[in-house]
């Protein structure tokens, strides 16, 4: 670890996505964990939740946040990334950002939760009936993919979620192109983990194991997301119906996306625009042909395929829900607002046959 490494609060530190953040900090050549916070399991080690991650934290322990806060003054500069619970995640953010001001430290936030998602406190509270957790730090924070704002005007983000980070990557270019109508039918798969750590029927392997099933059919809390954020990133108001479905696997997302072109263009044509949408997109790759979660799984790339016929142009999307859609997603976000490039300690691979 160097020594001029930057040590980072990892909030919400026992769940899924926690996880993912503490691997992808122990691969970063500029960062290392100062605290991961967890309320259930302070004091515990972290190979106890975690043990594929012993070899990185074998004799560290989850923290409180009294204790990653009385660390502060350790350092001159931190990052925070929150792995939270929505409803939760803001109030501790914003604990550590008021003890940060006080001690004199640089602090850096990124969320993973939809806490920071909206950018007021009423479309929040609307959506997870559930007062904000700290509403005058809204103004701080921005939410988008990391791919569709080129410039940072606030000095933390957040991260969209899982489903509507597959999402906006397939809707933007072609909203942003006009090569469709503003109108989008999604239908996307999730794997297990996106459910959670907490046990319940449907995330139970007897349920869960060789099935297939739809939930929240054109309810879901993500479509105010993703109409949202589309408007911010192309200024185009759309309409959008999305079903998802919990699949047999435990990570990964695939989304097939549906509009009505809007455009005479050749599929090729259309496919070719949106390539060189993401043309300097280092983690997005347009493929030839339909892509597959096992290529992406484990990594931070979305990869998608375009196609259309004489009527619709469709888009297939798979990301990894974990990476890409969360913790993946919210380091290029840290690397972003620190300076760095994109790519900084999430260089992977898929292992392929997990």
């Amino acid at each position: 670890m160097s020594t001029t490494s930057i040590p980072v609060i990892v909030l919400g530190g026992s769940g899924y996505v926690a996880g993912e953040f503490l691997r992808l900090i122990a691969q970063h050549p500029r960062l290392h964990l100062g605290a991961a916070v967890s309320t259930s399991a302070s004091g515990e080690p972290i190979d106890k939740a975690f043990g594929h991650l012993s070899p990185s934290y074998a004799d560290q322990c989850f923290a409180s946040i009294e204790t990653a806060i009385e660390q502060l003054p350790d350092a001159p500069r931190w990052v925070v990334v929150s792995a939270a619970p929505h409803g939760a995640s803001a109030a501790m953010i914003e604990r550590v950002l008021s003890s940060a001001e006080a001690a004199g430290v640089a602090v850096t936030a990124v969320d993973a939760s939809a806490d920071f998602r909206f950018r007021s406190a009423a479309e929040y509270e609307a959506i997870y009936s559930t007062p904000h957790g700290a509403p005058s730090q809204l103004e701080s924070f921005r939410c988008a993919v990391p791919e569709h704002l080129a410039e940072i005007d606030t000095p933390h983000m957040a991260q969209p979620g899982c489903f509507a980070s597959a999402m906006l990557l397939s809707i933007v270019p072609l909203a942003a192109n006009g090569l469709t109508e503003p109108d989008y039918c999604v239908s996307a798969i999730t794997g297990s983990t996106g459910a959670g750590g907490t046990p319940r029927e449907t995330t139970h392997h007897p349920v869960r194991q060789s099935n297939l099933f739809a939930y929240q059919p054109l309810t879901h809390r993500h479509v105010p997301e993703v109409r949202t954020l589309t408007e911010a990133a192309t200024g185009q108001s759309i309409g959008l119906h999305f079903v998802p479905h919990s699949g047999p696997f435990a990570r990964g997302i695939h989304a097939t996306i549906f509009a009505s072109r809007a455009t005479s263009a050749s599929a090729d044509e259309i496919r070719a625009a949106v390539a060189d949408y993401y043309r300097d997109a280092h983690f997005v790759r347009v493929l030839d042909a339909p892509p597959r979660l096992k290529d992406i799984v484990g990594t931070n790339y979305a990869n998608l395929s375009v196609t259309a016929d004489e009527q619709t142009v469709s888009v297939c999307c798979v990301i990894d829900n974990l990476v890409k859609g969360a913790a993946g997603g919210a380091m290029q976000w840290v690397n972003r607002l620190l300076g760095w490039p994109d790519s900084e300690g999430l260089e992977s691979v898929s292992p392929g046959w997990i």
